[in-house]
């Protein structure tokens, strides 16, 4: 009944569409799954080389406008504030909730992750559906299939982060036809979709690599276009969440293969001198707030207010217990802020704060992946597949740069706890550390064994429910074809 009476509005609305379309708000899936003026038209525009190319770039702004919030502050709060690397921070409840794992189907960081991710895949089937259909001769055969791999890497990389922080989602992966009011029932479905299993999901965003790595570009102006070292990359990450470690080498040695190598400081990565660097796999590019500036720095670092993601006793107890002095000291930063603010976890004459993103004027560039990840993977899956020494070799080879000893672990299981220490303080706030700690299942256990600084427990009040995030309650209300996640 409930999806009869949706169907009553549509049909009624539909009636009136071409006099009151601007007033209309028949865009559900986050304002996304339909055109970007509400008819399901977003593709109408790309027809020819300059539209299509057109599209393309602004397929790539989102990274850097559209859904910036995202991309530059959530996307790092969530991979790192939920994890044992840092606390919330700042003195936003609904990222206290998040962090806590209190958090609400009425979170708004939860409904504006979703729209954001929703958002790109959008641009990204508006290039898939529409570039093939392009006739103009300016632009060739070979780069509409560029172009179409490009988005595609991009529609399965937002997939990739939904899936993880939500489960099961809707899966988009075709533009509607314009709402009529001859066709709102037929596409009804379309409008509003359920939510379809994790495994489809999965399978789409395999797919979708599959097909674009052998059509994007080989090289670019700069790392922030799609280049097969970035898809490989990305299947690699994949398929260490599906735990295929075969694929995860095979796809690991064909980053490895195009020659990217490590820079010899691990300070250059972060210092602003060695932006697309050859480490560098996929680096967002920021120059200035007037084209699309960076910043989600001043979000972690500074201290005129009380920053976000800030360092957690566990991470900084964890750097000095390895003797990591190198990775830490690019990582954390302190300074005196008495008077400044209060906080539970830290004294304020030694307040910390994330390092790797210090610039705070729009310039900081995103590197999104990076080489030592892949040697970190590639490690990981010759561990689970039997291989010790090649594991540690490469290990080592991560460790030999942090100016660390090399790691002896004499069995299947320390290696594997010294992987996962390795990619901890090797990668953290780069938004990795509570998805490495999920796929791995090791995620309660860590996060029940915390301690602050005073050696006591947070507390989290995480279970297996709290692993992901609710679907947004604003998203369940206007789709009455959803369902919540268990525990919310």
């Amino acid at each position: 009944m409930k999806r009869l009476s949706y169907i009553a509005i549509l049909l009624g609305t539909a009636t009136i569409l071409p006099s009151c379309q601007d007033q209309l708000d028949l865009q559900p899936i986050s304002q996304t799954v339909v055109g970007n003026d509400g008819t399901g038209t977003a593709g109408s525009s790309i027809t020819n080389a300059a539209t299509a190319e057109s599209a393309l770039a602004g397929a790539y702004a989102i990274f850097r406008n559209g859904s910036a919030e995202y991309y530059v502050m959530d996307y790092f709060i969530m991979g790192d504030g939920r994890s044992d690397n840092s606390y919330a921070g700042a003195d936003n409840a609904a990222w206290f909730e998040v962090d806590e794992f209190r958090i609400l189907s009425t979170n708004a960081v939860a409904a504006r992750d979703w729209s954001y991710l929703y958002t790109h895949i959008a641009s990204a089937n508006a290039i898939i559906n529409n570039v093939p259909k392009v006739t103009d001769a300016a632009l060739t055969a070979e780069r509409k299939a560029q172009m179409v791999g490009e988005a595609k890497f991009m529609r399965a990389r937002a997939y990739f982060d939904l899936v993880r922080l939500y489960g099961d989602v809707p899966l988009v992966v075709h533009e509607l036809p314009t709402i009529t009011s001859s066709n709102i029932e037929e596409i009804y479905d379309q409008l509003y979709p359920s939510r379809t299993s994790a495994d489809q999901v999965y399978a789409q965003i395999i797919k979708d690599l599959d097909e674009a790595v052998a059509a994007v570009p080989k090289s670019g102006t700069n790392k922030m276009t799609v280049t097969p070292g970035a898809v490989y990359t990305l299947l690699a990450k994949v398929h260490a969440t599906k735990q295929d470690w075969a694929k995860v080498k095979t796809n690991t040695d064909a980053v490895i293969a195009l020659g990217y190598s490590l820079l010899p400081n691990f300070e250059e990565l972060w210092d602003g001198n060695h932006e697309n660097s050859a480490e560098a796999i996929f680096e967002l590019n920021f120059t200035d707030w007037a084209t699309g500036g960076n910043w989600g720095s001043s979000m972690f670092y500074g201290t005129d207010w009380k920053k976000f993601n800030t360092p957690s006793n566990d991470l900084v107890k964890a750097y000095d217990d390895e003797k990591d002095v190198v990775r830490k000291a690019s990582t954390i930063f302190t300074a005196n802020v008495t008077g400044k603010w209060a906080d539970k976890y830290w004294p304020l004459t030694t307040f910390p704060f994330a390092y790797k993103m210090r610039k705070t004027d729009a310039s900081q560039n995103i590197i999104m992946y990076r080489f030592a990840d892949v040697l970190l993977l590639k490690a990981e899956a010759l561990n689970e597949t039997g291989d010790l020494a090649g594991a540690k070799t490469l290990l080592n080879q991560v460790r030999t740069r942090a100016k660390l000893p090399a790691n002896t672990s004499a069995d299947q299981t320390s290696l594997r706890l010294a992987i996962e220490k390795e990619r901890r303080l090797e990668l953290a706030f780069e938004g990795q550390r509570w998805f490495d700690l999920v796929r791995t299942g090791r995620a309660i256990p860590v996060m029940q064994a915390v301690k602050d600084g005073n050696g006591n427990s947070p507390n989290y009040s995480l279970n297996e429910a709290k692993l992901l995030l609710p679907i947004p309650q604003g998203e369940m209300d206007k789709n009455v074809s959803l369902t919540q996640n268990q525990g919310y």
